[in-house]
């Protein structure tokens, strides 16, 4: 039997040397005349060990990692193409704990295939949702969609069968599927990782909310930032169509559906649904106001769904295990699982998916391993550069769409951002409001001004310029942002100031008075 080779080709790991180490590898397979196949799989997400080689043997997959160029020839010299130990040798990938702990169901493929093979896909379970779908009714898949609990997983947390319900509900002579791709949030990498590592998944998922809702055509929304993931979509799209999964007719049924790949031009504001729709119709993205909403009149004034990737990569296990499969999982109204993006300054780095309920504290501590520094945890945000500061006095909370709201915080797109005790919260929170005037569409004004004069106010309180009254005006500042704007950016950058002037009243004390030495 051939050795099976299989080294990433995902972007996180290409950034960590994953290349130079396929090259290596590659070379000294044709120098010593081993004939082997190379794979380039996605990544299992767990980054502080990327690049991390495997190889199929005849007792399993056997995982190596971080493996450097400099590694490869002693580890032919370990033998392991036959799992032979090694200083890199970590074993069977699903045993090491980080990967291990997790449960696996829309990442369940995501660096254990091979990203464009159709055939990989249909071996680990790939299509059976889709085959199930096409045995219903729309009426039926929608509602499968909807006792199953599935929310918006790119931040708002919208049930996702209420959406496609509206849809299917709405009539037109053309329906779309849109899919937001625009992973513009600090320390979010979900998206991406889907779209490089297990791109049929989501090109399934679009299929299916086609098929439920009457849609023929779908896109793809993704960010300019992520040329790799655009490679491989628009390549699995094509041998899905020669395939037959997309076209006139979907799998040989009644059903037409086909999709495309569209690029955006790096406008963080692109990732609130309308602007998007409006970036994709090829007009400046800027926000639409609301009603109409996008499920009545979208995408060149059709009804459109709009879902995250996440989203959309969770109906396939959901048509293909059932809704009450996937409801078990979670609490309260938070149903499934979620895969939590661990970034900044974190010992270990990655995507961890677990079901909703495990608290801020056991992700930081137990799964992040605390900082990479080793000093103290000062602060973590939840939710991107919009999402709230929680400090260590919140890590009973448990990560969950309510839990959080209660906490004034948000879990948006589950992207998390730790920072140990030398981190300067009053510079933060400036940082959000300037993130703010930088991105803002400038469409409404408690937006576009207000995050400049957020600047502005920060920058008098960090000279000690009546800092009392500044502080006050801040807090008036973001009462008319979260109240005032029209979606999302505006509306939510008060999150991470006010969590910062809330938790860190420290950092916004005048600094001390220092006297000259006489």
């Amino acid at each position: 039997m051939i050795p099976r080779i299989y080294i990433p080709g995902d972007s996180g790991a290409l950034a960590l040397g994953a290349e130079k180490v396929a090259k290596a590898i590659a070379s000294e397979l044709a120098e010593r005349g081993i004939e082997a196949k190379i794979v380039r799989n996605g990544s299992r997400g767990a980054y502080f060990l990327e690049p991390m080689v495997e190889v199929a043997t005849a007792n399993g997959r056997v995982s190596y990692g971080p493996v450097k160029p400099s590694d490869v020839k002693s580890l032919f010299d370990s033998g392991f193409l036959t799992g032979g130990h090694h200083k890199r040798w970590l074993g069977a990938p699903d045993k090491i704990p980080f990967l291990a702990k997790q449960t696996r169901l829309t990442f369940a493929r995501c660096g254990v295939t091979d990203p464009l093979s159709l055939e990989s896909y249909k071996k680990y379970g790939g299509l059976n949702g889709l085959t199930n779908a096409l045995g219903l009714t729309p009426a039926a898949i929608v509602a499968e969609v909807t006792e199953s609990g599935l929310r918006g997983r790119g931040g708002a947390g919208f049930p996702t069968g209420i959406k496609w319900k509206t849809v299917l509900d709405t009539s037109g002579d053309r329906k779309y599927i849109v899919c937001n791709a625009d992973e513009g949030d600090s320390g979010t990498f979900a998206d991406r990782m889907i779209m490089e590592g297990d791109p049929f998944v989501l090109i399934e998922g679009m299929t299916i909310a086609g098929i439920a809702t009457g849609a023929t055509k779908g896109f793809v929304y993704v960010r300019s930032e992520y040329p790799h993931a655009v490679a491989v979509m628009n390549k699995a799209v094509e041998i899905a169509r020669k395939a037959g999964v997309l076209g006139a007719s979907v799998l040989r049924s009644a059903h037409a559906f086909d999709m495309e790949i569209r690029v955006g031009a790096g406008a963080y504001v692109c990732g609130e649904e309308t602007a998007l729709l409006d970036s994709l119709e090829g007009k400046r993205g800027m926000v639409r106001a609301k009603p109409p909403l996008p499920a009545h009149k979208g995408l060149f004034g059709k009804p459109t769904v709009i879902n995250n990737v996440i989203s959309l990569a969770s109906v396939p296990i959901i048509m293909d295990k059932g809704a009450a499969f996937y409801k078990d999982f979670g609490m309260g109204r938070s149903r499934g699982t979620i895969p939590i993006q661990i970034a900044g300054n974190v010992k270990y780095a990655g995507l961890f998916e677990a079901a909703f309920g495990m608290t801020l504290g056991e992700i930081v501590d137990e799964i992040g391993g605390g900082t990479a520094t080793g000093r103290p945890v000062k602060a973590v945000q939840v939710g991107g550069p919009l999402g709230a500061y929680f400090p260590r006095a919140l890590f009973d909370t448990p990560f969950d769409y309510e839990a959080f709201a209660a906490k004034d915080g948000l879990i948006g797109h589950a992207g998390i951002v730790v920072f140990d005790d030398t981190a300067d919260m009053l510079k933060q929170a400036r940082f959000a409001m300037e993130f703010c005037a930088i991105e803002s569409c400038g469409k409404c004004t408690p937006c576009r001004i207000g995050s400049t004069r957020g600047v502005e106010t920060i920058d008098r309180i960090a000279a000690g310029i009546e800092p009392e009254k500044n502080l006050a005006l801040v807090t008036d500042l973001c009462n008319t942002m979260k109240f005032g704007s029209l979606c999302a950016l505006g509306g939510f950058t008060p999150y991470p100031v006010m969590s910062s002037i809330t938790h860190f009243p420290d950092d916004f004390k005048p600094a001390p008075v220092r006297v000259a030495a006489e």
